[in-house]
Parts: structure tokens; C-alpha cells; sequence
């Protein structure tokens, strides 16, 4: 039998992760990335236990979580540091079958690379067009044209696949707040519990990473495309240096240029992640908020399903119809889930924000975990279900 070819439109999460999922069906892979090389800078990834889920189907769990820390507790804060919530993770382990592991996205990308060949990583190789023609994709990029049986796009929020065959999908919309992401110096002392201060119009959240480091993360409302009048760091300073203990001991171990700053988008809900031979994976499909720490672990399960489908279902066309209708539901619900909670989040009209505070104060931990449920209680497609899983429920 013929080996079938793949062509993987973007290096991220999603688009790594789809190739080793579809290298070990035997599937011959050629993943196109635009940039000049396979990484990403400056800052964390959580990956909850659906992402760890995806990670074992793919045998990468172990190499991630041996990167990666597990924080014993976390959880939100109000303005004056006083706990709205908490949640234990030895208890998110018992439910849903592992903790929560934060690592850098860096060492995440670079565990999903070295389980490919060499010979089918192609930086520098930007899309320039993608059509079908009969039973094969054509893609022609930087480095010339090729031919595939199939095509993913996982090329991100601003997809030039979802661009090229799905050409009157509306575009990314801003969520109302930009985001900074930044991760400290070594901490002699590092926060022992990781929390999101909730204040009014703004957040800053926090969770160890290995070797004392810490990831921080910041929100405003701000109009899109704002400029800081100085630099980001000085800018953080300004808005968050007040805020209560950790958070200024925190920003005074950042480096000043180390500051990322990004508009946050999401994606109108597309009416299929399917045409024909090619299927959509990752932000290119269903770019949400960061607000549940979905994003990543949403596209490794888009992964680890579109390979199941090809697996199970010898039709590509057929496949894919498959894996839409198993994903889209999913995935398009998370993302409206992630928009409330930070419309939640973001709030600033005092009156709004005290009812906002009282309600996390008073809701139980066990319903908060309950809450969860739907989106960390998901099965790998074809595996059996757990008693974990169903102790979940």
C-alpha cells in the first residue's frame, strides 16, 4: 500500500502534535512553518489533565510532566489577597486522573519536535496558496509546491488555510483586553500556591514553573492595539506594581525586556473544521481566550482525534467528516465558555465586581470542581473509560 502524505500547515502545539499523532499511523509527514525555526519564547503553557490525556495517547506524557511543576494548590484572590477560591490538586488528580503541569511552551514544542524526523520539519516555508484537485491538495508555499492527500491547517488565529477555503468565515474578534505574559528569574523564595488576583478591569495571575521560575500573566481593558506610552515592563509597573503580595516581589524578578504583550481574539464559530481533504486544528479552527488555559490543550485533542478518525475510517473525506462532528461541538462550546468567564473576570463597576467576588467567595470547592467536569472530563477517542472518569461525573 501506498505510505499517505500529510501536509501540516504551522509548527505550533496543534500542528506538532497533529504530525506525531499521524507519523505513528505511518502517515508520511511534511510540516510547513512559516517562521525561520521551531520554537517559541517567553512564556508558560498549564496543561490540564484532557491535554495529559492527549499527551499519553501520543507517549509524550511522561517526557512533559518530568519538564514540568505541579503546584499544590491554586486558585483566585480578590484585590486585598484575600482567597475568593482554591483548588487542590491532589484532588483534581483524583477526579479527572492527573494535576494540572505548568511548563514552558518552549520545552512543550520541543518534546512534540524530537518525536519527528528531522527530515520533516520545513522552517521558512510560508503558504502562499492551498487548492484541491481530485483526490489530492495542492500547497504551494516558499519553497515550492507539493502535492497531499491531506492538509492541516494549524497555522493559528489568523489561518491562511481557514483563509484560502473558507473565505467568507468572519475573522477574529477582540475580546475587549490585551495580555501580558512574562516568566521571572529564579526565585529564592518562589510562591508555593499559584493564583489569579482579580481587581477591576484587570487581572494578574501566577504559577511555578521548574528551577523557581514563574510564569505571570496580566490583563486590561484596553482598546485594540494600544500602545504603552514607555515599554510593556513599565507599563506592568504601573498598573500592577501596587497589587497585593506576591505580585510586586514577582514583577521586580522579570527582566525588563522580557515582556510579551497581545491583543486577545477569539473565533466566530465556523460552520465546519472540514473541506473536503483538508481539516482545521488548533486556533485556526477555534482560537479562544486563555482564560481556562484551553487553547493548547484543545488543539492536542484535535491531534489525537483527527488521527483516530484517519485511523478508523479509510476515506479521508469520510474521516474528517468524522472528526468535525466529534470536535466542533466541543471546542466551539469552550470557546463561549472561556469568553464569559472573561467578561467575568474583566469586570469593573464596583457594585458588579463585589457581587462578582461574594458569589466565588460563597460557591463550594466541590462545585467548582463539579463545574469543570465538562471540559477536563474527556476521552481519548477508542480508549475504554476509567473509573476515574467515571468517578468524575
Amino acid at each position: 500500500m501506498t505510505q499517505r502524505a500529510v501536509a501540516i500547515v504551522g509548527g505550533g502545539i496543534g500542528g506538532l502534535a497533529a504530525a506525531v499523532a499521524l507519523h505513528r499511523r505511518g502517515w508520511r509527514v511534511e510540516v510547513l512553518e512559516r517562521a525561520g525555526e521551531f520554537t517559541e519564547i517567553g512564556a508558560g503553557i498549564s496543561l490540564w489533565p484532557n491535554a495529559l490525556r492527549a499527551l499519553e495517547a501520543l507517549g509524550l506524557a511522561g517526557a512533559v510532566r518530568a519538564l514540568g511543576a505541579v503546584e499544590a494548590t491554586g486558585g483566585v484572590r480578590d484585590l486585598r489577597g484575600r482567597w475568593l477560591s482554591r483548588t487542590d490538586n491532589a484532588e483534581l488528580a483524583r477526579r479527572f486522573g492527573h494535576p494540572l503541569v505548568v511548563l514552558h511552551r518552549a520545552d512543550l514544542l520541543r518534546v512534540l519536535s524530537d518525536a519527528l524526523p528531522a527530515d520533516s520539519l520545513r522552517s521558512g516555508s510560508e503558504v502562499s496558496a492551498v487548492r484541491e484537485d481530485g483526490h489530492r491538495v495542492v500547497i504551494v508555499h516558499r519553497k515550492g509546491e507539493s502535492r497531499h492527500d491531506l492538509v492541516v491547517g494549524a497555522d493559528g488565529l489568523h489561518s491562511a488555510v481557514r483563509r484560502a477555503l473558507w473565505p467568507t468565515a468572519a475573522g477574529p474578534r477582540y475580546a475587549g483586553y490585551t495580555a501580558w505574559r512574562m516568566v521571572t528569574e529564579p526565585l529564592a523564595e518562589p510562591p508555593r500556591e499559584g493564583a489569579a488576583t482579580w481587581g477591576r478591569g484587570a487581572r494578574f495571575g501566577y504559577t511555578a514553573l521548574p528551577g523557581g521560575r514563574t510564569y505571570c500573566f496580566a490583563t486590561a481593558s484596553l482598546p485594540a492595539g494600544a500602545a504603552s506610552g514607555s515599554s510593556e515592563y513599565a507599563e506592568l509597573l504601573g498598573r500592577f506594581a501596587s497589587w497585593p503580595d506576591p505580585i510586586p516581589a514577582l514583577l521586580a524578578a522579570v527582566p525588563a525586556g522580557a515582556v510579551l504583550r497581545h491583543d486577545l481574539y477569539d473565533l466566530p464559530p465556523l460552520p465546519s473544521f472540514v473541506r473536503g481533504r483538508v481539516a482545521l486544528v488548533g486556533d485556526a479552527a477555534h482560537a479562544m481566550t486563555p482564560n481556562l488555559g484551553q487553547g493548547a490543550c484543545q488543539a492536542l485533542e484535535d491531534a489525537v482525534t483527527l488521527a483516530h478518525c484517519l485511523d478508523t475510517t479509510p476515506d479521508v473525506a469520510a474521516a474528517l467528516r468524522s472528526y468535525d462532528g466529534l470536535r466542533r461541538p466541543r471546542t466551539q462550546a469552550i470557546t463561549r465558555r472561556s469568553a464569559r468567564l472573561g467578561a467575568v473576570g474583566q469586570l469593573s463597576w464596583p457594585p458588579a465586581v463585589l457581587l462578582r467576588d461574594t458569589a466565588a467567595r460563597l460557591t463550594p470547592t466541590r462545585a467548582t470542581l463539579r463545574s469543570m467536569t465538562p471540559v477536563l472530563d474527556w476521552t481519548v477517542p477508542g480508549a475504554p473509560v476509567t473509573e476515574t472518569e467515571h468517578e468524575s461525573h
